[in-house]
């Protein structure tokens, strides 16, 4: 049921090496591109619905199509990176997004922009599905949490400066030119990733056809601690994504009434999420993913709380507070996900999709969801939806402490085990 494993003369790069400063450089140019992209369109909603003449709700539609479009992507993606491998995915899959961003500024009306961002968040699948699988097998294992913080890190950083790049773009130019800088941008991280990532050392193509596939897939998908740990996923990044779709919306009117250039640099914060991420991946080293992520989810909803304060300030204090705890719990997750998937069924490719299907979603339902709540209820509905959300992930990670560990056990069919 398991896959093959990795080659045993590899036992994987580590820190101050080359090939530990390449696969760093590439995962953390990877991460950028793939949600620079994947949310370019959150900055300018306000635009899009000018243009085109929409709803909240429905401008809020260019970030659900591209995450559903992802979730797709990994549903198909998933078994098959166990055989197929993971740089030639990665690559690709930076390449093609890119192109289609371009396109997607060029969309002559909204049905087919709308169908643009779903073919580039089915492209941007093709990385965000096995960048932690091969983070787990390319580095030495005393240092994967530190690792994926970077990579998630990266993704961050990618959030802060698409929105900043396509915000203050759109300010001067319009939305189709904020929409294809970040493309350009995307293109570039591609580039990065085409020259610097190193091959594949530590992966075995995954044997026994078919069936073996659907066995281990049906191992990561049913497996009680994967399992809750794919709601937390769900719900804190669909919080998440909720929380900044409105707020674009909240601070473009009164009392506020600023523009969308201004509004785009609320999106700074995101720099403190990187940092977030790389100390709670340390942390998580050192310490038990089982402590550190429910604090994660606290740091989020106390953010996400003091965002119902009038002074602007105060507003930005609590949104920059959720963002560190929203990448600080989606670091820990994440690769929480890989290495329980790979004492489980030797799987952390499948599991890393199902894991990202279980996050677009979140994003693709709960980020649609924001538009209607801010229309109905204003901020303070908007707040209340989270911080529900924000409440079921909690349980979630509490949960976790009752599902006994799989550490130092060898690979097994039975999903009765917890992590």
């Amino acid at each position: 049921m398991a896959g093959s494993p990795a080659l045993p003369s590899f036992a994987g790069y580590r820190p101050g090496s080359s090939g530990y400063r390449r696969v760093s450089v590439a995962l953390f140019a990877g991460g950028l591109a793939t949600f620079a992209e994947l949310y370019a369109t959150q900055a300018v909603l306000t635009e899009l619905a000018h243009e085109f003449d929409l709803s909240p709700s429905a401008s809020a539609l260019s970030l659900s199509t591209a995450t559903l479009g992802i979730g797709i992507g990994l549903i198909v993606i998933g078994p098959l990176t166990e055989s197929l491998g993971r740089t030639l995915l990665m690559r690709t899959s930076l390449v093609a997004s890119g192109v289609i961003g371009i396109c997607c500024a060029l969309a002559p009306n909204w049905p087919i922009l709308l169908g643009l961002r779903f073919l580039q968040g089915a492209a941007l699948a093709g990385f965000a599905a096995v960048a932690v699988a091969y983070l787990r097998e390319e580095l030495d294992a005393a240092h994967h949490g530190r690792a994926t913080g970077l990579y998630v890190g990266g993704t961050a950083i990618g959030g802060m400066i698409g929105r900043l790049v396509s915000g203050s773009v759109a300010d001067a130019a319009g939305w189709r030119w904020g929409v294809a800088a970040v493309a350009g941008l995307g293109v570039a991280c591609g580039v990065v990733v085409l020259l610097v990532l190193p091959a594949s050392r530590g992966f075995r193509p995954s044997t026994g056809g078919l069936h073996a596939a659907w066995s281990r897939t049906r191992a990561v998908g049913s497996d009680p601690g994967l399992l809750l740990i794919y709601a937390v996923a769900a719900t804190v990044m669909g919080g998440f994504i909720a929380t900044y779709n409105a707020l674009g919306f909240r601070l473009t009117t009164s009392p506020y009434l600023l523009g969308v250039g201004v509004a785009s640099l609320v999106f700074l914060t995101y720099a403190l999420g990187s940092v977030g991420s790389s100390v709670a991946g340390t942390l998580a080293d050192r310490l038990s993913r089982r402590v550190v992520l429910p604090l994660c989810i606290v740091i989020a909803l106390v953010g996400l709380l003091l965002t119902l304060a009038q002074p602007l300030l105060v507003v930005v204090a609590g949104v920059a507070l959720q963002t560190v705890g929203f990448f600080a719990t989606h670091s820990v997750a994440s690769a929480w996900t890989a290495a329980r998937a790979e004492l489980l069924a030797g799987a952390p490719g499948q599991a890393a999709s199902l894991y990202l299907l279980a996050y677009y979603l979140g994003s693709t339902v709960f980020g649609t969801l924001s538009g209607v709540a801010w229309s109905r209820g204003g901020w303070d509905l908007v707040v209340v939806v989270v911080s529900a959300l924000s409440v079921v992930a909690l349980a979630c990670s509490l949960a976790m402490r009752r599902v006994p560990s799989l550490r130092d056990r060898q690979r097994v069919p039975d999903l009765t085990l917890g992590h």
